[in-house]
C-alpha cells in the first residue's frame, strides 16, 4: 500500500510540474528557466507546510506523509531538472544567469520552506 500511494502522489505531482513549467517558462525568456525555479520555490513552501501538517502537528495519518511529501512533492520538484538546465546555461556561456539561478533557487528554497513552516504553525 507504501509504495501505491507514493507512486499515485509521485504521478500527480509530476503532471502538476509539467503544467506549471510548461505555463511559466515561456512567460519571460528561455534563457532563464523560471518555470523550474517557481516549481521549486513553491514546492519549498509546501514542503515546509506539509511537514508541519503531518509530522509536527500529526493532524493527518503517517500514510500521508508518503503520499504528500514522497510522491506528489517529490514528483513536483525538480532538483534534477534544475541541476540540467544550470548546466547547459553554464554551457552556453551564460555563466552569471547560471550562478545566479542556483544562488537564488537555494537561498530563496530555504527562505520558502522556512515561511511554510511558520504560516502552517500559525495556522494549526
Amino acid at each position: 500500500m507504501q509504495w501505491l500511494m507514493i507512486a499515485l502522489g509521485g504521478a500527480l505531482g509530476s503532471i502538476a510540474r509539467y503544467a506549471a513549467v510548461g505555463y511559466l517558462t515561456p512567460m519571460l525568456n528561455y534563457r532563464f528557466p523560471f518555470g523550474t525555479f517557481v516549481v521549486n520555490i513553491s514546492g519549498s513552501f509546501l514542503i515546509g507546510a506539509a511537514y508541519v501538517v503531518i509530522v509536527e502537528r500529526a493532524l493527518v495519518s503517517g500514510e500521508w506523509r508518503l503520499f504528500v511529501i514522497t510522491g506528489i512533492l517529490g514528483g513536483y520538484t525538480t532538483f534534477s531538472a534544475f541541476s540540467l538546465e544550470m548546466l547547459q546555461m553554464w554551457q552556453e556561456g551564460h555563466v552569471a544567469i547560471s550562478l545566479f539561478y542556483a544562488a537564488s533557487s537555494v537561498v530563496l528554497g530555504l527562505l520558502f520552506a522556512y515561511f511554510g513552516m511558520q504560516v502552517t504553525q500559525k495556522l494549526f
